[in-house]
């Protein structure tokens, strides 16, 4: 992949300079968008509101009509609906519960349900405290094994087999896993939500199903409100379901993009020239430390690695080929993700 001649010390600039013009451009397109809507939506209020006083002078007074309308917002914003048709609907029985630890630990987050007493907000700090790298843990370990089965197998049977070129091989499976993830994660979702939530179109229930596997979670539509009372439970959990394996098949389908060479071609585009150097012996065993922990978390559930090899490269000497090509060996890390396993990247 060519890139444009820039100096490199413009491209940093030029990197920073293209985020802020691409925020610019989204705040300046929201703002066209909604206020208008935001505008319409204030001045509707006021008139229903002032209608409401008129048609209740007598009765109602504007204070009163302030003091309910505040212990009624404050409810709403904790999870507790005002209104007569879901007043029954609890936030925190089992499924709701799980659904809520679900969205916190995958950090999606929607907000429309949060801890009320002081014990639930000490809880939940905790309790995300651990289990967040508990979840990064899980997800590596995942995404690990299911590289090497669902991207680079096929890449390399594509190569191996069909003789398709390994870069092709690799763009070309890339877009069949973007494809297949909006498929069955986003569209086909979409249509089972806008079939069972009341009041949802099809455009609504994409909205949510990609706010939600993009850990966004803005929180504005939240299924399982207007489900039936005896499916209530069973709806919930597997809307749980949903969002944890949609999630892990996005982060499978980014990951797999990441890996494409010309990826690699832009993010070294942008990456700092490394300076050769020359260690010294207390140097040496700084990178023979860093060899070993090249791994992370990859370790924990790939095949451990050979130190024989570790030493070797460490020491300056040469690894044992990868084959019967005679080629380098692969560094520590890439058990896991290897040549064998078709890694895109490589070739």
């Amino acid at each position: 992949m060519e890139l444009p001649a820039v100096p490199r010390p413009w491209r940093y600039w030029l990197l920073l300079g293209s985020y802020g013009l691409f925020l610019l451009l989204g705040a300046a397109v929201f703002a066209g968008v909604e206020a208008p809507r935001e505008a319409g939506l204030r001045e509707a209020l006021r008139g229903a509101r002032a209608g409401f006083l008129r048609q209740h002078q007598g009765c109602v007074s504007e204070p009163g009509l302030e003091r309910l309308l505040e212990r009624v917002l404050g409810a709403d914003s904790s999870g507790v609906s005002a209104l007569g048709n879901v007043s029954d609907d609890e936030n925190w029985d089992f499924s709701s519960a799980l659904f809520f630890a679900a969205s916190v630990l995958s950090t999606t987050g929607y907000g429309h349900t949060v801890p009320l007493s002081d014990g639930g907000k000490v809880f939940c700090i905790f309790y995300t405290l651990l289990g967040l790298p508990a979840t990064l843990l899980l997800a590596t370990c995942l995404l690990q094994r299911l590289m090497g089965l669902l991207s680079h197998r096929p890449v390399q049977y594509l190569h191996t087999h069909w003789g398709i070129p390994p870069g092709h091989a690799a763009l070309g499976h890339a877009a069949t896993m973007g494809l297949s993830v909006l498929g069955l994660f986003i569209l086909l979702p979409a249509l089972c939500f806008w079939a069972l939530e009341k009041g949802w179109n099809f455009l609504e229930s994409v909205y949510f199903c990609f706010i939600s596997l993009s850990t966004i979670g803005l929180g504005d539509y939240v299924p399982g409100h207007s489900s039936p009372a005896s499916l209530r439970h069973l709806y919930k959990i597997s809307i749980t379901c949903y969002l944890l394996l949609g999630l892990l098949a996005m982060l499978l389908a980014l990951e797999t993009i990441y890996e494409l060479r010309e990826v690699h071609s832009l993010v070294r585009f942008f990456a700092p020239t490394q300076a050769p150097a020359s260690p010294s012996n207390e140097d040496d065993d700084r990178l023979e430390i860093l060899s070993r922990d090249q791994l992370g978390l990859a370790t924990v559930c790939g095949a451990p690695p050979s130190w024989s090899q570790a030493d070797n490269e460490a020491d300056g000497r040469s690894a044992p080929p990868d084959g019967p090509s005679g080629g380098p060996a692969r560094e520590l890390g890439s058990s896991t993700t290897g040549v064998e396993n078709g890694d895109p990247s490589d070739w």
